[in-house]
């Protein structure tokens, strides 16, 4: 490895050659602001934005972006001259001159990062006056409030949905004092090729990019006192709320959640787990019926919405390998409503309310689909994010930290391993394959050889042969749709060439690392350390859980029997598996 020497404030630094000023910097525990730049190079991507030029500092004789200089051997660096303090003030006050004066009404009041940098530099007032940009907020999509007013030009946004991502729904649009980030012809984002995965709204430094709160409604539904709520809570979810309020990322704090929305007045507390569960039960019965009866393969998983539009927009030709598995959060909502309203409150499928909390905001345009209603009335009712119940709960004055541990209520809050690694990358192909595995073979894997370690982690492609009954079954798991787009060409190129297929399963999650790094989650700032936290917080509870196979669930079992009849049966297909349309016409896009 090739080191290079420089100075930075006085102290000696050595760095690997092609390393940049700021990353240097953090070598030595010297903070340079920035606003545009992100750590993505972590999940496999390089970030050469540097756009906003907050990080300017002194090499030498010349003001220069840290973020977007390479270090040379003998650089000096200064990164508190006069020069370089007096540009980055200069560079935020500009910015605030043309920002919204609202930050007490404000969703990022609090979070937000100019606000923050304004703080640090103490600016205290705003000497540049002029014309400010204004523009109407884009309310027209479920999931996202895009409000270019607030938008600083950092380009976050726009290198996720570009190279992360591979949407391509936001770019630069126009010059100079008119420059924004947009849309193609500066569409509605529901008339884009947006997948709603919000890795746009984890970036956001402001309120340029938020989720569209859902809160009130939460709230009336929680005061009315006609129809008993039902709330659902998402694997991810439980390892992530802690950063809300003040714990270590990967704290699980599942018993304290429970209390605190028992608390709100939830009447009925449930794991979203218990979807899961059923949803590895349908589809690794799928998977198997495919692999054995020369069906469409690869099959992809089906439980990321953001993935499922990507398909429907961009890949509509591969829409046949689609799993027809509905997502966890589809079939708990359907049981809850169809079966336990029925069975078990003796009320009608309209006379209970259904809320989920999930660290996907692309959750809440999941909700609407017309496939996941029945005679006009939806699956579930309100969708809120881990922001969104962290919220609310402060809001109520409780604090989750110091509540006592609580159960879930029963039958739809009893799940096993494999449901909680639905979180993490790899988890739901991991947890497919340990039922898949007994489908095929009519025998349990052992204990100690029940973790596929090879589609763990946060690699952004992850590959694996498994032999099963002497078939070696090859599968894979991708991670962010930038990936995805890579194993979805190469399939597209295998069948245009007739070849057969490299895999037979594939995975795919939208968001970087999974769920545990969904764009509903806590903001996380580039730190993918608390995401890895998150992840490892999910394995743990996995491993130390006395049941880790899905079709080991006896309540699972128990609704089969009373219930859905076979796997993969009418009933089944009626309550748990949907369909897919070609969207790749965005006029025709919801």
């Amino acid at each position: 490895m090739n080191l290079v020497n420089l100075t930075i404030n006085g102290k000696a630094v050595s760095v690997p050659a092609g390393t940049k000023i700021l990353d240097a910097a953090k070598q030595v525990n010297i903070k340079i602001p920035s606003l545009c730049n992100m750590k993505i190079e972590e999940i496999g991507f390089v970030d050469d934005c540097a756009s906003c030029r907050v990080c300017m500092v002194t090499a030498g004789n010349k003001l220069v972006p840290a973020c977007g200089t390479m270090v040379k051997e003998g650089m000096v660096v200064n990164t508190n001259s006069p020069e370089a303090l007096r540009y980055r003030k200069n560079v935020v006050e500009l910015l605030l001159s043309d920002h919204p004066q609202d930050c007490f009404t404000c969703d990022k009041c609090g979070t937000c990062e100019l606000q923050k940098l304004a703080s640090e530099m103490n600016i205290r007032e705003i000497r540049f006056k002029g014309e400010k940009s204004t523009f109407k907020p884009d309310t027209s999509s479920l999931p996202i409030i895009k409000d270019t007013s607030k938008c600083v030009l950092c380009r976050r946004c726009e290198t996720m949905c570009n190279k992360v991502q591979t949407v391509g729904a936001l770019s630069g649009l126009n010059r100079g004092f008119n420059t924004i980030v947009g849309t193609f012809f500066d569409q509605d984002l529901v008339h884009t090729d947006c997948v709603f995965c919000g890795q746009c709204v984890s970036v956001c430094p402001t309120d340029a990019l938020i989720e569209k709160d859902n809160s009130k409604e939460a709230w009336a539904a929680l005061q009315q006192t006609e129809k008993p709520v039902i709330v659902q809570i998402a694997p991810a979810v439980r390892v992530s709320i802690c950063e809300e309020f003040g714990l270590d990322p990967g704290t699980v704090t599942t018993g304290k959640l429970i209390s605190a929305l028992k608390q709100l007045g939830f009447d009925y507390v449930f794991d979203t787990n218990f979807g899961a569960d059923l949803t590895i039960m349908e589809e690794a019965n799928e998977f198997v019926e495919r692999l054995t009866t020369g069906g469409t393969l690869p099959m992809f998983t089906s439980c990321c919405p953001a993935w499922v539009r990507f398909c429907e927009t961009q890949f509509p030709d591969l829409i046949p390998h689609l799993s027809t598995c509905r997502s966890p959060q589809g079939m708990f909502s359907s049981i809850a409503r169809y079966y336990f309203a029925d069975k078990v409150l003796d009320k009608k499928p309209d006379e209970v309310i259904i809320v989920s909390i999930m660290p996907c905001i692309a959750k809440k345009y999941e909700i609407s689909r017309e496939q996941l209603s029945k005679d006009g009335l939806q699956d579930t009712d309100i969708s809120l994010s881990v922001r969104e119940i962290a919220r609310m709960i402060r809001e109520a004055g409780i604090d989750l930290a110091h509540m006592p541990e609580s159960q879930f209520n029963s039958p739809l809050g009893n799940s096993t391993g494999a449901a909680d690694i639905f979180g993490v990358t790899g988890g739901v192909l991991e947890a497919a394959l340990r039922t898949a595995y007994t489908d095929i073979t009519k025998m349990e894997l052992p204990f100690n050889g029940i973790d596929f370690v090879e589609v763990r982690g946060f690699k952004g492609i992850k590959e694996a042969t498994i032999n099963i009954a002497g078939k070696e079954v090859k599968v894979a798991a991708a991670s962010s749709l930038g990936n995805a787009r890579i194993l979805a060409e190469e399939l597209r190129a295998d069948l245009a060439a007739g070849r057969e297929p490299k895999y037979q399963m594939i995975e795919i999650m939208a968001c970087p690392g999974g769920c545990v790094d969904g764009g509903g989650q806590p903001f996380h700032h580039g730190d993918f350390e608390k995401v890895k936290a998150r992840g490892a917080a999910l394995y743990a509870i996995d491993s130390n859980k006395t049941q880790r196979k899905s079709h080991k669930n006896e309540d699972i079992l128990t609704l089969y029997a009373n219930f859905l009849g076979k796997r993969g049966g009418h009933e089944a297909h009626e309550y748990l598996h949907t369909d897919f349309t070609d969207k790749s016409n965005p006029y025709m896009n919801e």
